[in-house]
């Protein structure tokens, strides 16, 4: 089959070497530009291993962009964690139009933070749908779904790297097999149950040790590891990364730094503790231990998050 990919990072990576081993004939890639001074894109560097034609247009939306796709002549468009819009007149191409992964369960959790906001919001389920994409956000009929069961200690990354990305290449993969037999339902969401959240970000990824344990513990797990769940200590800001719900109540104020030992660091929360593993402090861009702050002059026990 005649396929143009369309994605990025690790996952469009995955999706690329998946098709190209099983036969599959990969006109054209289509990946974002580089950021000044970044590394390239594993999918397009992926893409020029394999000796394949790679574009990174800025938009999708110019004619030269329409003609471009045209004068490919695919059978099939493959979106394989796209962040640009694609305009449905280039999805509708190619002769089986174009097919598009996104990691929930649609038509739950539409919108590029799916994953962010099943965590933050307490789902105990979610999954990886592949759908025939429209002029709408995430909102085209259904190929195929599949269903996990969302794990107390799941954080984003645990969640997508270890559940959701495998899952969602042995989907793209079936999907292309089911449209090759003819067999590819295109199933419409039901709108009733449709939900839509924006990009998680440091708007909403406050913390706000008021609220129950376990919404705190949803937001910073649904933050790890981006946008990471902030608080602040001595006017700087503290990413919490490595969250534990532990069920040991504490008389302290929540927010309060009631244990620091080598296993991390626990917080009070109503009726409840937040055990953290590590986290950034101010500018700092990587990681560490809340030991290490304790050595900094930063941490200290008795000191509140707030």
């Amino acid at each position: 089959m005649r396929i143009a990919l369309i994605g990025q990072a690790a996952f469009g990576e995955k999706v690329l070497t998946e098709l190209h081993a099983r036969g599959e004939e990969i006109v054209h890639v289509f990946t974002p530009p580089e950021k000044p001074g970044g590394r390239p894109d594993p999918l397009k560097a992926k893409a020029l291993e394999l000796n394949l034609p790679v574009s990174q247009p800025t938009s999708f939306k110019t004619e030269q962009a329409f003609e471009h796709f045209k004068s490919l002549n695919a059978d099939l468009g493959i979106l394989a964690f796209v962040t640009l819009i694609v305009p449905e007149r280039i999805l509708y191409l190619p002769r089986y139009k174009s097919i598009c992964f996104h990691p929930s369960l649609l038509p739950r959790h539409r919108g590029a933070s799916a994953i962010n906001w099943a965590l933050i919001q307490g789902d105990h389920e979610t999954g990886v749908t592949v759908f025939w994409p429209d002029r709408g956000i995430d909102t085209g009929p259904i190929l195929i779904q599949k269903r996990v069961a969302i794990r107390e200690q799941d954080t984003v990354g645990s969640l997508y790297f270890e559940r959701l990305f495998p899952l969602g290449i042995e989907a793209i993969i079936e999907s292309v097999e089911l449209i090759r037999a003819g067999r590819a339902p295109a199933i419409p969401q039901d709108e009733s149950l449709a939900t839509y959240e924006p990009i998680c970000r440091d708007e909403h990824a406050r913390i706000d040790f008021s609220r129950p344990a376990r919404e705190v513990y949803n937001l910073v797990r649904g933050c790890d590891p981006q946008p990471g769940a902030w608080c602040e200590l001595s006017g700087k800001r503290v990413r919490l990364y490595g969250p534990a719900l532990e069920p040991i109540s504490h008389s302290a104020v929540p927010g309060t730094i009631v244990a620091i030992d080598a296993s991390g660091m626990c917080l009070a929360l109503n009726q409840g503790a937040l055990r953290i593993a590590s986290v950034r402090v101010g500018s700092m861009k990587e990681r560490v231990a809340p030991q290490e702050m304790v050595a900094a002059g930063e941490f200290s026990l008795g000191a509140r998050m707030t």
